[in-house]
């Protein structure tokens, strides 16, 4: 039997990417500005606030996302809550909150619910940042753009995303040692690219967002613009962005008839021995690309357990 070849790893399977390679190759965030915070609107939700606000996420551009906060919340965890792709350009934001969409994708509400004070933007080219609707042409011009500069679309959104972790760390009623992730599809794959660049995410959920780049070549899967990164693979992989994270937590949900959680067993063995007992978890649930009710249920006790 032939073995299989990682990458970015030596000849005893030790890891080879450091956060410097990775840098390096995706390129580094944007130059951190004042977020001038304000609140536009403010709506009473059971249990829960729901606050529409906006922040500068870098020098010339200013976004908007739903900041939840739970009734009588006082130094409560925080969690970064990112929307699927779906190729819906329509919809980000909105749907993690229930406003519209797939109530299976109403994470947010359901996190507010449980006692969590949770932070939903929409990823540039989704929602209000979607200055091409109804097409998704502006997430191929955010691509094509950078990279003719020699910039990839990852670091901006990861970058949006440290900007998002400022936002909630410099909330009052938010205790910012306490502060996760979690995300389905799209948001399942940044999961695990944020909580690698940014050490202030103490646990990250990802579900049906773990295939690799090396699965990925492939014409049934793909790689998703936000992902496409020049030489990536001369570096490293999913799996070794997974070793990034530990010491802290991670939770691999994923489905057994969904590609994008392809390899998810592979991943999680190659990684594990990286991770301290029970920081890197790995749940697979029969099923396609979903985030039913039981898998919701497992990842917020997750986030519970190490937040």
């Amino acid at each position: 039997m032939c073995a299989r070849k990682t990458y970015g790893t030596n000849k005893r399977g030790e890891t080879m990417l450091t956060l410097e390679k990775l840098t390096a190759v995706i390129g580094p965030r944007a130059p951190a500005v004042p977020l001038n915070a304000a609140v536009l609107d403010r709506v009473q939700k059971p249990g829960y606030a729901e606050i529409r606000v906006e922040y500068d996420v870098d020098s010339h551009e200013r976004i908007r996302a739903y900041l939840l906060i739970p009734d009588h919340a006082e130094s409560a965890p925080a969690v970064f809550c990112h929307h699927q792709h779906a190729s819906n350009f329509a919809l980000g934001k909105s749907e993690v909150v229930g406003h519209d969409g797939d109530p299976d994708q109403a994470l947010a509400c359901e996190l507010a619910q449980r006692g969590f004070v949770v932070l939903a933007p929409d990823a540039i080219a989704f929602e209000e940042r979607n200055w091409s609707l109804p097409t998704g042409r502006a997430e191929y011009f955010e691509l094509v753009t950078r990279l003719v500069k020699g910039e990839t679309l990852l670091a901006k959104v990861l970058s949006d995303v440290s900007v998002g972790i400022d936002y909630l760390a410099s909330l009052d009623n938010v205790d910012a040692d306490r502060i996760g992730f979690i995300g389905h599809s799209y948001g399942g794959r940044m999961a695990i690219w944020a909580a690698a660049v940014d050490q202030r995410l103490k646990a990250s959920v990802s579900n049906c967002g773990c295939v690799n780049y090396k699965d990925s070549l492939d014409r049934e899967i793909g790689i998703q613009a936000e992902f496409c990164v020049p030489d990536m693979l001369s570096v490293g992989d999913v799996e070794d962005v997974v070793r990034l994270i530990a010491p802290r937590a991670l939770y691999l949900s994923a489905t057994t008839q969904d590609k994008y959680s392809r390899g998810a067993q592979q991943i999680y063995d190659y990684a594990k021995d990286s991770f301290p007992d029970t920081q890197l978890q790995l749940q697979l649930w029969e099923g396609t690309h979903v985030f039913t009710e039981d898998m919701r249920v497992a990842a917020y006790e997750f986030l519970e357990a190490k937040l």
